[in-house]
């Protein structure tokens, strides 16, 4: 008689990772080096922040810092709050997200869809953003919730250490001719840890960071700018050693909602605006590699949460900007760009040592002398 035991499945957060790379064909000549793209877009809720949010949370369980029918509690209006959500209703948490006035119609009812709680920041911080009003009030529900716990994802060094750990040495497997690798930064996560691990492993890959004008990550003059998922008004504590970076560009909103459109309409894949950031440095540095060579970059989440903005042309014409998806029209721009500093260590640090402890988080941000 035949055994009626099932066999085992993975569950919705075991999928978590082990996302696919695939190469561009149609943006590059054959003299250029290939372009390839990480799909972290794959992940089960649609974004590379599934892989922190998760490695978090994890811990937590297992240090005891998250029990049963606990509350996770998160400053973020994008991907990391989703990804939370996500967990929140595989796990049996509540979830709640504070965000801002920027919040999108699509992630709130995401957030909806997975029973996340959302409470809206309408008070902006001295560099004109939300970030820092954001996060003490996520810091203070934490204080008064019992049983709550605070991923903290831009001053937890977890956040790094998921994808030095985990994202990296994935990309680093899947490809073979590895010239560069191109990483978008908000919290810093993905290119502190990235860039880590690549400069103990493969040190002969170029690590190149990507911000939008009016971030401040890397310096510079504070400006509104409409590219999510990019940016702060500090240099984040997940980004400990600018050493590691090899050079660092900034590009417009014009570049990023111009290269995300062309990405879909040249290559078929639908990705969204902060992957455009990616790939109009990752386009700039393939024109000038050989074809023997590789530039990596990575696809931050699915498009399709960008329909009603980046996809819909009578908002991008409300906007000022193009509604262009023309391959010529993005590599010429590639051609135009110019680093912003080939020594960021030197030159770019936005460091606010005590910024933890002004805004009460819970996290111990380690020194970057200690982050190893």
């Amino acid at each position: 008689m035949k055994s009626t035991r099932r066999t085992p499945l993975p569950e919705i957060l075991d999928v978590i990772g082990g996302t696919p790379v695939v190469g561009l064909r149609n943006l590059t000549t054959p003299d250029e080096a290939q372009l390839v793209v990480k799909l972290e877009n794959a992940n089960p809720a649609g974004s590379l922040k599934d892989r922190p949010a998760w490695y978090i949370v994890e811990r937590a369980e297992r240090t005891g810092r998250l029990r049963p029918g606990g509350t996770l509690i998160e400053s973020s209006s994008g991907n990391f709050s989703i990804a939370l959500a996500m967990i929140g209703a595989s796990r049996g948490y509540r979830v709640i997200a504070v965000v801002d006035p920027k919040l999108t119609a699509t992630n709130r009812g995401l957030l909806e869809a997975f029973g996340a709680e959302i409470i809206t920041v309408d008070e902006p911080d001295d560099s004109g953003s939300y970030h820092k009003t954001r996060i003490e009030l996520a810091n203070r529900l934490h204080r008064e919730i019992p049983g709550s716990f605070r991923p903290d994802q831009c001053f937890n060094p977890l956040n790094s250490e998921a994808h030095y750990r985990v994202t990296a040495r994935e990309l680093l497997a899947q490809t073979r001719r590895l010239a560069a690798i191109v990483c978008t930064v908000s919290t810093g996560g993905q290119l502190g840890g990235i860039a880590r691990a690549v400069k103990e492993d493969a040190p002969h890959v170029k690590v190149i960071g990507v911000d939008v004008h009016g971030s401040t990550v890397f310096g510079g003059e504070p400006h509104a700018y409409l590219t999510p998922g990019v940016g702060l008004s500090w240099t984040p504590s997940n980004l400990p050693d600018l050493s590691l970076v090899d050079e660092v560009y900034l590009v417009t909103d014009q570049d990023a909602f111009r290269a995300c459109r062309t990405l879909v309409r040249s290559e078929g894949l639908l990705a969204g605006v902060s992957t455009g950031a990616a790939l109009t440095v990752a386009l700039s540095e393939a024109m000038e590699g050989k074809p023997n060579q590789q530039v990596a970059f990575l696809a931050a989440d699915r498009g399709e949460r960008y329909l009603a903005t980046a996809f819909n042309d009578d908002w991008l014409k409300a906007h000022d900007l193009t509604t262009d998806a023309d391959p010529e029209g993005l590599r010429r721009r590639a051609r135009q760009l110019a680093p912003h500093s080939t020594r960021p260590a030197v030159e770019c640090a936005n460091y606010l040592p005590d910024l933890a402890a002004e805004l009460g988080s819970p996290t111990l941000v380690l020194a970057r002398s200690e982050w190893r």
